[in-house]
C-alpha cells in the first residue's frame, strides 16, 4: 500500500573501506568510532531524529558486525547491570532502542545506484529517505526534516546541496539550479553531472549524501545502464528525473542548500578532524583536550 509520508530510511553499508585500510580488514568502515561512537550509529541517530524508525542497511560480506551492534548484547547487559554501571547500560542500549535495523546484502559493489535499488522490495512504493555514512550531520542542524518538509510540499525527489570551492567540486555530483520565488535555500534541480571537471561543471552546489527519494527511481534505475566508474549511478538516474518536471508521476528533483554543520569521514585526514572537532565540544571531554592541543600545536 503507498504512502506518501517518508517513513523508511535506507543506509548503503556495503563499501569495503579500502582508504582505512588495515584497520578495515577485519572491522567495518562504518563502526569506525567517531570519539566513542560508530559512525554508523550517529546515521541512524540522525534518521530516527526525522522520524524515521524503520532502517534499512544495504551491507555486503564481512559486515556482520553492523547487526551485532544493533542488536541487543545480554551478556554484556546483564555484567553492567550487575555492577550497578546504569550510565554505561543505558550507552549499550541505545543503539538497539533507536529503530527497526533491517539489513539487505547488495552482494557485489555495483554502485550507490544499485545499492538503493536492493532496497525496493523493503521500501515498496512509497518515498524514503537515503543516508550516506561518510557524511555526518550536526544534530541541531536538522536537515533530513527540512528535505522531507520541502518533499511535502513539491513532491517528487529531494537531495542535499552544500556550496563547494570549485576546484573540489569534481569530488562530487554537481547540480544545475533554479531558484524557487520567494524560498532562499530551496532550489530546482535542472540538471545533475558526476564528479565534472571545474571547467565543466555547471555551478558549485554539490550533491552530499542525503537524499529523500521518490520510488519512482527504482524504475529508472532498473533502466540505468552503467556509468562513470563502470557502476550504476544514483546521480544519473536523479538526472533523469530532474529532466521530468511532473511531480505527480514522481518525476521533478528539488535542492536543499544545507549551510549547517557537516563532518566528513570520507577519508582518513577528514576523518580525523571530524573526531577533532566533535571531540571538542564535548562538556566530558572538550576543556582537556582544547587546552592540550594548544600546547602541543605550539611546539610544532
Amino acid at each position: 500500500m503507498s504512502n506518501d509520508e517518508v517513513t523508511k530510511a535506507v543506509i548503503p553499508a556495503a563499501g569495503l573501506g579500502t582508504r582505512f585500510l588495515p584497520a578495515t580488514k577485519a572491522t567495518p568502515k562504518e563502526m569506525l568510532p567517531v570519539v566513542d561512537t560508530p559512525a554508523i550509529q550517529l546515521v541512524v541517530e540522525e534518521a530516527a531524529a526525522a522520524g524515521l524508525h524503520d532502517v534499512l542497511m544495504v551491507t555486503g560480506r564481512s559486515k556482520r558486525p553492523l547487526e551485532d551492534h544493533f542488536d541487543r548484547a545480554a551478556e554484556l547487559e546483564a555484567a553492567l547491570e550487575a555492577k550497578g554501571d546504569t550510565e554505561k547500560l543505558a550507552l549499550v542500549r541505545k543503539s538497539t532502542e533507536l529503530a527497526a535495523v533491517h539489513y539487505v546484502r547488495q552482494g557485489e559493489p555495483r554502485g550507490l545506484g544499485h545499492a538503493v535499488l536492493c532496497a525496493a522490495s523493503h521500501v515498496g512504493d512509497n518515498p524514503f529517505a537515503v543516508l550516506l555514512g561518510d557524511d555526518l550531520i550536526d544534530p541541531r542542524d536538522p536537515l533530513l526534516t527540512t528535505m522531507i518538509d520541502v518533499r511535502r510540499t513539491h513532491g517528487g525527489s529531494v537531495v542535499a546541496l552544500m556550496e563547494m570551492p570549485r576546484e573540489q567540486i569534481h569530488m562530487y555530483g554537481c547540480a544545475a539550479v533554479q531558484l524557487v520565488p520567494g524560498s532562499v535555500d530551496v532550489v530546482r534541480i535542472t540538471d545533475l553531472v558526476e564528479k565534472p571537471s571545474a571547467d565543466e561543471a555547471p555551478s558549485n552546489y554539490a550533491v552530499i549524501g542525503r537524499y529523500v527519494l521518490d520510488p519512482a527511481v527504482f524504475s529508472v534505475l532498473e533502466t540505468t545502464a552503467p556509468g562513470r566508474g563502470g557502476e550504476i549511478q544514483l546521480t544519473d538516474a536523479l538526472r533523469s528525473l530532474a529532466h521530468d518536471i511532473d511531480p505527480s508521476d514522481g518525476g521533478g528533483v528539488m535542492g536543499v542548500v544545507f549551510r549547517g554543520r557537516r563532518y566528513d569521514t570520507g577519508d582518513r585526514l577528514s576523518y580525523l578532524q571530524a573526531v577533532v572537532q566533535l571531540a571538542c565540544e564535548r562538556e566530558d571531554l572538550g576543556p582537556d583536550l582544547v587546552a592540550w592541543l594548544k600546547t602541543f600545536v605550539a611546539t610544532l
